[in-house]
């Protein structure tokens, strides 16, 4: 039976987001794409019927996969490969860092509605320097929607929407790198929007090396509050004080009418510590 008719044979849920992938090319990919190897363990989220999952016990070492669906669950237990692990969870209430002992990489094919949540969840927030889940993954290879994925490796020459806080986020503790553009027609259901497979090659410092990794957070934060309005206003209007916002500008040589997305995230290290400076 192929992809496709397995697929059919399943029944969708459409509240948890299911498009199963069903283009043998693109499974064949992921696993490539992730590097798997027989000393890997890799954690799946969101396995759904095992499409991947089949291919991932025979190439890596071990695989623990985090399924939410009860039926997808019991389709899983069909596998029978001793070096799979199922665990039925919701994974954003799931302590990665606790899986296993040995390092892990994660695949994962996810509902689109939450890509920011699990994204946070794996990486930690930007000015969680410690986080226990990132401190355990090497890679993370992600099945996201085309306009996320373009978002996640924006900068700030990339059209104004892009850019912005999930690129801050994915790029503070990560290596970005799209690798294929996927169409609706690899899905069963085919979604409504175009996908694109995206690697992470998880950072083990971050980005920039500053004195406040909180107030950076705090700036960038309130660089995107509200994107039709110039930096200095958005900083302002979220509580930094006017005189030390033009002050660290002039400094930087920033004009008064730029917004945030103009900035680099190396710009924003310099604003932010700035602005720190000026509190002291």
């Amino acid at each position: 039976m192929n992809y496709y008719d397995r697929a059919r044979y399943f029944r969708t849920k459409k509240r948890l987001g299911q498009n199963f992938l069903i283009n043998g090319e693109v499974i064949r990919n992921i696993l490539d794409y992730a590097n798997v190897n027989s000393e890997d363990t890799v954690v799946e989220i969101g396995p759904g019927v095992g499409f991947v999952t089949e291919q991932l016990v025979k190439r890596a070492k071990k695989v623990i996969a985090i399924e939410l669906d009860e039926e997808a669950v019991k389709e899983l237990k069909k596998l029978d490969a001793p070096n799979l692990t199922i665990i039925h969870s919701d994974v954003l209430k799931t302590d990665i860092s606790l899986l296993c002992e040995e390092k892990i990489k994660v695949v994962a094919n996810i509902p689109y509605y939450i890509t920011s949540p699990i994204i946070a969840h794996l990486l930690g927030e930007i000015d969680d320097l410690n986080n226990k889940n990132r401190n355990k993954i090497t890679e993370i290879l992600l099945m996201v929607q085309e306009e996320v994925a373009q978002r996640m490796v924006a900068d700030e020459k990339s059209p104004s929407k892009r850019y912005g806080l999930l690129t801050m986020l994915s790029q503070f503790w990560a290596e970005v790198e799209i690798k294929q553009l996927v169409g609706r027609k690899s899905f069963y259901p085919a979604p409504k929007v175009n996908s694109a497979l995206i690697h992470l090659k998880v950072r083990e410092k971050p980005l920039l090396e500053l004195k406040d990794y909180t107030h950076f957070r705090k700036t960038v934060k309130a660089a995107f509050s509200q994107r039709r309005k110039t930096l200095k206003n958005c900083l302002v209007q979220n509580g930094f004080d006017k005189e030390k916002v033009q002050k660290v500008m002039n400094a930087l040589d920033l004009d008064d009418n730029i917004r945030g997305e103009k900035l680099s995230i190396a710009q924003f290290g310099e604003l932010s510590e700035g602005l720190i400076s000026e509190n002291d």
